[in-house]
């Protein structure tokens, strides 16, 4: 249920920015949170949200009082899985994991070592099934589908449980 926002001044009646502006202060953290869950990107998260605020001052239309935190949590949902799946597992698997940028600069000797100290911190940090689908990615070359057919597993839960890995992996080098 919506409430239209009457604006007789406007052909295209505009919510009130100060409107918009109360909604993003109430919302705006919350809304980050979910996108950020759901990308494990800032800078996705924050084009996500701010699309949902541009849409609504770009309509004349604002939720049902009482539903509006409702509403915007599912634009950002909404917004964030439409971004997943716009891109490929291997371009969401890129994204997460972009050591590789990093090596490039670096000597072949550098290289082996970063190599080799992120495969010890996999073997002997990373909990099980995160392990071994880590493993069979990156050591065996394996792509996700094959890995989750191996593990018996869904192929969402590999490419979560991938992304958790390497997040895991990523925090530890940034310190």
């Amino acid at each position: 249920m919506s409430i239209r926002v009457n604006d007789p001044e406007n052909d295209f009646e505009m919510i009130e920015k100060t409107t918009v502006h109360r909604l993003f202060c109430q919302h705006y953290s919350e809304m980050m949170r979910l996108a950020r869950t759901m990308l494990y990107d800032d800078e996705e998260a924050e084009d996500v949200v701010q699309d949902v605020f541009v849409r609504l001052m770009e309509t004349d239309i604002l939720p049902a009082e009482g539903k509006t935190r409702a509403y915007l949590l599912t634009a950002v949902r909404n917004g964030s899985l439409n971004r997943i799946r716009q891109k490929s597992l291997t371009e969401q698997v890129k994204h997460l994991y972009t050591i590789e940028a990093q090596c490039d600069s670096l000597s072949v000797d550098e290289q082996m070592q970063t190599i080799e100290a992120i495969c010890h911190y996999a073997e002997t940090r990373l909990q099980e099934p995160h392990r071994t689908i880590f493993r069979l990615r990156y050591e065996d070359d394996m792509k996700l589908k094959d890995i989750a057919l191996q593990m018996d597993m869904n192929l969402k839960t590999v490419f979560k449980d991938l992304s958790q890995a390497i997040q895991s992996i990523r925090k530890h080098y940034r310190h």
